[in-house]
């Protein structure tokens, strides 16, 4: 690579220099100390200063995409939804969604030691230091210092250097001595590498928006904890509802077992009938240590996501299979509009934060092809004397400028650009994906928030059915007028209809939580 190099010194600093080389003559014959260094290096750095201001930042400056997105979320057209309405769900805080206090007392101790959440602050911080140290680049740097030397020489080694043998030794014989030198001073230097075409600025703009990035990376991670956290909590409310139903069952099918076996001792029933009552029992105890088993996986799941180690997790009075029922689970749900999504969508502003770090990044790589112009000066004092290290006539100074062009890099800085640019338009689409992708999540999740509720609504329906088919059932049983093999289909029907309708529950309840997820809510 070839460049050109330009410099100038205003003045250079000498070894030895007399007295008469650090004074100048006024114009009344008067001596005048020279300008300070500091002062040259001042009055430079005001008018490259002033030069800067009115300097450019090369590269595109970031406009936002226009984005064409719909008037309406599909599923958000029947009755019960609000499609134009301009407030939405999401606009909402979780304690405000939430209002079950023992799920409020765990998000709330979630968002405090859950592991991804402290990670993901902790990167915040981290990028606010490295925006700091690439915004240094645009200032200039100062170093100041101060040095002291003391030197002792023999007088023999002294003479042995001299040219003028016969007169060492004639000196050497008058005095062994030894003798010494002393210096000193204070020094102080400056550099600027001067920002005319926006490369520096451009570096710390694209830092910036990366840590823009980086903060809505955190509002995502407090969201989906807050969805985990909640969906956790409606699975063991779940559970608990599947094992309620479950005990009950089995005390029917107990008393069920103890009425067969007294009807067969009595001669009105068969063994038979005793034999598929003890089917039905213990086809209801196998399931207690399997639902057990799940309870205490989705507390330990539940437990990594409040920091604790695994365990048990309190959640107050047992409810029963009416406990998924109680959640909370209105009707008319304001969806909003979905340009609003751009605003409120973590992961959009996320995504349009990149966008802006890859913009940015264009105009560094553009800059590249401009000369660098840089500042460099140094000054300070020297003297044999401690007296005199703050004498005027002790300081020196040197100043420079340097202009460097870039000639030929081997295509180096043209695939650069074109790098940056196609960075640029890769994550223009992966901002547009992320925006039709959310438009795709509320549309689904408006579908499923109605469907669930109409499913769970026929469950229940099928569960009061079944619940009464196993009641005429046993009534004709007693009464002589069926097998038990009646009584055995209709009650393994109504367990299964009484599982399915809480799993139904469940389901509703977490339509919720999604929906209130995808509209952007949770991380406020």
């Amino acid at each position: 690579m070839t460049r050109l190099h330009f410099a100038t010194a205003s003045a250079l600093p000498h070894l030895h220099r007399t007295p008469d080389s650090r004074i100048q003559k006024g114009a009344s014959g008067a001596t005048q100390p020279v300008r300070p260094f500091l002062l040259e290096l001042l009055a430079l750095a005001s008018f490259c200063a002033f030069a800067l201001l009115a300097g450019c930042k090369v590269g595109p400056n970031y406009k936002r995409p226009v984005i064409a997105t719909p008037g309406t979320y599909r599923g958000g057209a029947a009755p019960e939804i609000q499609p134009d309405a301009t407030a939405s769900l999401g606009d909402e805080k979780w304690a405000e969604v939430f209002q079950d206090p023992i799920l409020q007392k765990l998000i709330a101790e979630a968002l405090k030691n859950n592991y991804d959440v402290q990670i993901a602050a902790k990167r915040v911080l981290e990028q606010e230091a490295q925006v700091g140290i690439t915004h240094a680049a645009e200032l200039p740097t100062l170093s100041a210092g101060a040095s002291y030397t003391a030197l002792g020489l023999p007088s023999g080694l002294l003479s042995s250097l001299n040219n003028n043998n016969n007169n060492s030794s004639s000196n050497s014989s008058k005095s062994n001595t030894p003798t010494h030198y002393y210096s000193g001073g204070f020094t102080s230097s400056a550099a600027w590498n001067l920002d005319f075409w926006g490369e520096y600025r451009r570096q710390t703009e694209a830092a910036r928006a990366q840590l823009l990035a980086t903060e809505w990376g955190r509002q995502t991670t407090r969201a989906t904890v807050v969805m985990e956290v909640a969906t956790d909590y409606l699975q063991l409310r779940s559970l608990d509802a599947q094992m309620a139903i479950t005990r009950d069952t089995i005390k029917a099918r107990e008393q069920s077992l103890d009425l067969t076996t007294k009807l067969e001792q009595g001669g009105s029933s068969s063994l038979a009938d005793v034999r598929q009552a003890e089917e039905l029992l213990y086809t209801a105890r196998a399931e207690v240590p399997q639902i057990e088993q799940e309870i205490a996986q989705e507390e330990n799941a539940l437990s990594l996501l409040l920091g604790r180690s695994p365990g048990p997790i309190d959640l107050g009075p047992t409810m029963g299979e009416a406990g998924i029922a109680d959640e909370p689970h209105p009707l008319a749900v304001p969806a909003g509009i979905p340009s609003q999504l751009l605003e409120r969508r973590p992961d959009i502003r996320q995504a349009e934060a990149y966008l802006m770090q890859a913009n940015a990044n264009i105009g560094v790589a553009r800059a590249q092809f401009f000369p660098a112009v840089s500042l460099s000066g140094t000054g300070g004092t020297s003297s044999s004397q401690l007296k005199k290290i703050v004498d005027a006539g002790s300081a020196y100074w040197y100043i420079a400028g340097s202009l460097s062009q870039p000639i030929f890099e081997g295509g180096k800085l043209t695939n650069n650009l074109r790098y940056a640019r196609a960075e640029q338009q890769e994550m223009l689409v992966t901002y547009q994906k992320t925006i039709a992708s959310a438009l795709s999540d509320v549309s689904s999740a408006l579908v499923a928030y109605q469907k669930t509720r109409q499913y769970r609504e026929e469950q229940e329906k099928q569960t009061a059915a079944a619940r009464d088919a196993v009641r005429l059932a046993r009534m004709r049983y007693e009464g002589g007028s069926t097998s038990y093999l009646e009584v055995l289909t209709n009650d393994t029907n109504l367990y299964t209809a009484q599982l399915t309708l809480t799993s139904a529950e469940q389901q509703e309840a977490q339509s919720l939580v999604q929906l209130y997820n995808v509209l952007g809510g949770g991380w406020q």
